[in-house]
């Protein structure tokens, strides 16, 4: 039941990411870490979110197994399979007509809401995610500011494709969403589950 109850919450905080996310493509703003990139990479190939997103995360998983334990990586990996189909699926009619900011601050939330789930249950999103996760436990790095730092840095980056004004709407969704990241963690001194995946401690 303990596992069942883990499972629906990873699997809640998944469809909220990648909804978030997709409604941050159509609204041709972007996200930071490995979902930015991929935003960025769909934009000028074609290619689908989904198939990016996973290809690039492959190769965090040799920090992910050596530091972070083979449980967790393939949790993890089972996260970066299922959200990529999740967004593959997923058909959200356009926003022609909403105003930016109020996109930017939305996806913000649910996007931040979502890694929150992921991430308390003993899981991660991959990419940046794995390498917050790994900074938090072995360098007391909250997890919230390394997500910010290196998001922030991308979406920077994703001004020559989607605009300055548009960069920066998505500051607003990096800064949300990494807030709550690191605001909400489990307790410090919280043990591991029963399957030893591991538990952030926080600040």
């Amino acid at each position: 039941m303990y596992f069942i109850k883990k499972a629906l919450l990873v699997i809640t905080g998944l469809f909220l990411t990648a909804f978030g996310t997709k409604l941050l493509t159509i609204s041709h703003l972007t996200f930071g870490g490995t979902a930015g990139i991929s935003t960025l990479l769909t934009f000028s190939t074609g290619i689908s979110w989904g198939v990016w997103f996973f290809m690039i995360n492959l190769p965090f998983f040799i920090l992910s197994v050596k530091r972070l334990g083979i449980l967790f990586s393939v949790y993890t990996l089972l996260c970066i399979s299922l959200i990529s189909i999740l967004s593959g699926f997923l058909k959200i009619a356009p926003t022609n007509g909403v105003h930016p900011i109020f996109i930017a601050v939305a996806a913000g939330l649910i996007i931040g809401s979502g890694v929150v789930l992921v991430l308390n249950n003993g899981a991660s999103l991959g990419g940046i995610h794995i390498l917050a996760v790994y900074m938090d436990q072995h360098l007391s790095i909250n997890r919230g500011k390394t997500l910010f730092i290196t998001d922030f840095l991308i979406v920077l980056s994703a001004s020559l494709m989607v605009g300055m004004v548009n960069a920066l709407y998505s500051v607003i969704t990096i800064t949300i969403a990494s807030f709550l990241a690191g605001k909400f963690k489990p307790q410090q001194g919280a043990k591991s589950d029963e399957n030893n995946i591991p538990v952030e401690a926080s600040l």
